[in-house]
């Protein structure tokens, strides 16, 4: 099997994952947290960060759609692409120090998502203080399986890139 067929079947799964988690909500005010990106981040580490980065922004792409986009299209389109960004950032990072990795990526998904919204008329820091607490909690929910399954999967496989 060709090396590009091999990871267009990874992504494939990745992606269904990130659907999978789309349905697994954690409470919120809108209703679009979820363990949609732990597949993203992880596609970040086991493919490559672009790939996680694919993931993660159609993980929350489909968290939204199944509540019915709640903050309106072009936000959840934001969002989503500050998800790609996060995935992104923590493949890299992780590479580099795995730890640190896992907290920048907390910390973004976390706080400086919902602060993105401080300036946007309607959002301000209601919104900030109501998405924090329930952000946090998926952020480090999603990053601490995604870390954990790439550790049992570097151990299983000796440190090989089956992937």
């Amino acid at each position: 099997m060709s090396k590009n067929l091999k990871k267009i079947i990874y992504m494939a799964l990745f992606i269904a994952l990130s659907y999978i988690g789309a349905n697994i909500k954690i409470p919120s005010p809108t209703g679009t947290v979820a363990f949609d990106s732990m597949p993203g981040f992880l596609a970040a580490l086991l493919l490559d960060p672009l790939s996680g980065a694919v993931c993660a922004f159609l993980g929350h792409i489909f968290t939204s759609l199944v509540v019915g986009f709640p903050l309106t299209l072009p936000l959840h389109i934001l969002i989503g692409i500050e998800m790609a960004v996060f995935a992104f950032i923590f493949g890299i990072i992780y590479t580099k120090n795995s730890y640190i990795g896992d907290v920048i990526a907390i910390l973004l998904n976390g706080v400086a998502a919902p602060a993105s919204f401080i300036p946007i008329k309607g959002f301000g820091k209601p919104f900030f203080l109501a998405m924090v607490v329930p952000l946090l909690v998926a952020s480090f929910a999603n990053i601490f399986l995604a870390d954990m399954v790439y550790r049992g999967i570097k151990k299983l496989t000796g440190d090989k890139n089956v992937f």
